[in-house]
């Protein structure tokens, strides 16, 4: 179940009038946001407001002719049918979002007073309405940062924070008041005529989060939503009554909702320990029976091994002085020799094999190749499509959104992909793979990693056998680097896998494929 859309759902019925049946006993919204002018003028005259926090307010009617028309403050009248979105129930009316609030207000209390600090990763995302905070007094922070007080609603303007809906009616500030990251609006409601709730809810549907990403201006990656969208946004206004009722049902439907996630959770973590489990029992040769007519996994390696030697004959290849040969020691240990480096492979790896089949590394069975480096200072060729890490998802590649650079002529032959070729992650999430299934070519840059297997191999059985490890923790675990993780073409070519005669690998990949299936559609229903 797709409970985001399910919620925006919900959220659109709210807004529609048509979650909670309407009472005609109830006041009508047009004399709400009446007295909301009244209260906002009042306050101008107390000197709570300035007259500029008003200039904008404006009144938005039907007229005789059934149209909707915009007041403004100097009596001047506009036509803005063309901007109503939909039809309003009866009693509910038409505001602009900055006539009904106080936005970005000032806090004015006294310096030593204790308040909440909340920067931005403190406010959660989603549809979630939460926040935490530390304690600092009003001196250290009431410059250069956000003022809000309890009950204003926090808005992020900034991407991708915006997006993620981060977005909180705060509670429990200390003593009352806060202050807090400068990525943030804020909207202030006057007590008994908008619920911030009601506001909330606005701020979360994805027409608001549409709307404010095409008003956004900044640098690319600081873009921001500006005062001007929120004062100038149109949203429908039901009667108080009705707003709380509506906020009631939100939150009873909505808490069904989270129970729904929580077991669905629940099941993907039992689904995720399943495929493990399923995968293990795979490169053990325990998923599908043994055929002792199938030729032995040693027979293939023999065969490829030729071939290999041939190639380097022909000059079509050079010897990898990389590859690494696995064997079982006098001492029945297992290790692995690289040259004239001889080390004991850990236990995490092996096992027992079943018969007719062999221990290997990706490099005696395959060519390892990074893709191209971006170069543009010495690129003159023509720009094209390219595969990297993001566009590579477990057993699926993404072509969506693909990145172009440039190639020389010369270099085209060796950055191709073709079908049957294995892709792993280099960086990113590394050990990631999938198989290029297509017959049309496409090239890749060094994210990636292309295992383009000698003959009679199946490369599925061994993105499987990639899953197996990113299950357990172990590519990460032998990846290079601190902050950003590299699986590196040495590491590669030493781990280990189990070979299977080719005719079991193609009878475990099928097992796999319709296991896994059954266990995702579980997922979708």
């Amino acid at each position: 179940m797709d409970t985001k859309a399910l919620r925006q759902k919900i959220l659109d019925l709210a807004i529609h009038g048509k979650l909670v049946p309407q009472d005609p006993n109830d006041e009508p919204a047009s004399v709400l946001l009446e007295r909301i002018r009244e209260q906002k003028k009042q306050m101008v005259k107390e000197g709570k407001l300035k007259a500029k926090d008003i200039k904008n307010d404006t009144v938005i009617y039907v007229g005789e002719d059934n149209l909707h028309y915009e007041k403004f403050a100097d009596g001047s009248v506009k036509c803005i049918e063309d901007e109503i979105p939909f039809g309003l129930s009866d009693g509910w009316a038409w505001t602009r979002l900055g006539a009904i609030c106080i936005i970005n207000p000032r806090n004015n209390i006294t310096d030593d007073l204790e308040v909440s600090f909340v920067p931005m990763p403190m406010i959660s995302e989603g549809y979630a309405n939460t926040h935490t905070h530390e304690i600092r007094t009003w001196n250290t922070v009431k410059s250069g940062f956000t003022h809000f007080a309890e009950n204003d609603i926090g808005i992020a303007k900034i991407t991708p924070c915006f997006e993620n809906r981060k977005s909180v009616i705060f509670k429990n500030l200390v003593n009352g008041y806060g202050a807090g990251t400068t990525e943030l609006h804020i909207l202030r409601t006057l007590e008994g005529t908008i619920s911030n709730e009601y506001l909330l809810w606005i701020v979360k549907m994805d027409s608001f989060i549409q709307g404010g990403v095409q008003t956004f201006s900044g640098a690319v990656g600081q873009q921001r939503v500006g005062k001007d969208f929120l004062s100038q946004y149109l949203l429908p206004v039901p009667t108080y009554n009705e707003q709380i009722r509506i906020i009631n049902k939100i939150n009873l439907i909505f808490n069904f909702v989270i129970e729904i996630e929580n077991e669905k959770s629940s099941l993907q973590e039992i689904i995720k320990k399943a495929k493990a489990k399923i995968l293990d029992l795979a490169i053990r040769g325990q998923l599908v029976p043994q055929n002792p007519d199938d030729e032995p996994a040693s027979v293939l390696l023999e065969r490829i091994r030729a071939e290999k030697e041939e190639l380097i004959k022909q000059g079509k290849i050079k010897r990898d002085k990389k590859e690494a040969i696995i064997f079982k020691g006098e001492d029945n240990s297992y290790y692995v020799r690289q040259g004239a480096h001889k080390e004991a492979i850990d236990e995490l790896f092996i096992f027992e094999l079943p018969d007719n089949w062999e221990w290997c590394s990706l490099l005696n069975i395959a060519k390892i190749e990074l893709g191209k480096t971006l170069d543009s200072a010495k690129n003159t060729g023509i720009n094209y499509p390219y595969l990297c890490s993001v566009n590579v998802r477990w057993n699926e590649v993404d072509l969506t959104d693909l990145k172009e650079m440039r190639f020389e002529p010369d270099e085209l032959e060796r950055y191709t992909i073709r079908r049957n070729d294995l892709l792993i992650c280099e960086g990113g999430d590394v050990g990631r793979s999938c198989v290029w299934d297509s017959e049309d070519e496409i090239l890749y840059q060094n994210a990636l990693h292309r295992v383009r297997f000698y003959r009679e191999c199946n490369p599925f059985y061994f993105m499987y056998y990639m899953m197996y490890y990113e299950s357990r923790g172990i590519i990460k675990a032998l990846c290079k680097g601190v902050t950003i993780k590299h699986l590196t073409g040495n590491v590669l070519s030493l781990i280990p896998f189990a070979l299977p005669p080719i005719e079991e690998q193609h009878r475990i990949v099928e097992s796999l494929n319709k296991m896994f299936f059954l266990l995702d559609s579980i997922l979708c229903d």
